[in-house]
């Protein structure tokens, strides 16, 4: 079998169900219209402050769109274990279980990225809009960086949780999973004492270092990305190995 008609199996599958359609916009609605909100209102008198970061600062909504990144990775993953029993469809139309898995991952990489590209220009250009004279431009060393990094962090994120949701086989328990993993570690332990070094390379927050225009700590921007990137290799290749070992 080739890889285009399983490309367009999996898309038909995520355009047929309108609950992905809907989390996948999110992931731009909700980041670009928190932070466009947000800076509306108080984004001038933020800028005041002496610590104030205006590229940094353009991604305010970020942690929203995380939610829905997550969200649509796991459902578009796991939801085929779900009781209808799609994943045997799946795998009795395509047999070669990396072919579908590789067919499913690079659509998912598909729609992520330009949704996620859209979501960092969009974040930045909206909240520079709202700061007036405090505003910077795209030529701002790291700022063209920044948004397209968030691009790509999104994009990692979605394809992070992918795999992660084809290890659990459950969407209940991807999120379980990965709610505290993501939303509540990292921040937690952040700022303690004596781990923020090890912290930093957990996969978000080594992934959002591409967001500051002059990264602090132990990882640089793309040094960052890198080990984003190697932690979704990692869930990506757990989720293939487990669909190769285990029955449908």
């Amino acid at each position: 079998m080739m890889l285009t008609p399983v490309l367009c199996s999996e898309w038909t599958k995520i355009r047929s169900v309108r609950s992905l359609l809907v989390t996948l916009s999110a992931v731009f609605v909700a980041t670009v219209g928190v932070t466009v909100l947000v800076h509306a209102m108080v984004g001038r008198a933020e800028a005041d402050n002496a610590d104030f970061e205006p590229v940094y600062g353009s991604y305010f909504g970020l942690n929203f769109g995380h939610i829905a990144a997550v969200c649509f990775g796991v459902m578009a993953t796991a939801g085929e274990y779900g009781a209808g029993g799609q994943i045997r469809l799946s795998l009795a139309a395509v047999p070669r279980r990396g072919l579908f898995f590789g067919g499913k991952m690079a659509v998912l990489a598909a729609l992520a990225l330009p949704v996620g590209l859209a979501t960092g220009f969009g974040c930045f250009l909206g909240a520079q809009a709202f700061l007036g004279e405090y505003g910077v431009g795209l030529g701002t060393p790291g700022a063209l960086r920044s948004a397209v990094g968030c691009g790509l962090y999104l994009t990692l994120l979605t394809l992070f949780s992918a795999g992660v949701a084809a290890v659990v086989r459950s969407q209940v328990g991807a999120l379980s999973l990965l709610t505290p993993f993501i939303f509540l570690i990292s921040p937690i332990l952040y700022g303690v004492s004596g781990i923020g070094d090890v912290v930093a390379f957990l996969p978000d927050r080594a992934g959002q270092q591409i967001l500051h225009p002059h990264p602090e700590g132990v990882l640089g921007a793309w040094d960052g990305m890198g080990v984003m990137a190697l932690w979704t290799a990692l869930a990506m290749g757990a989720g293939w190995w487990t669909l190769r070992r285990r029955d449908a």
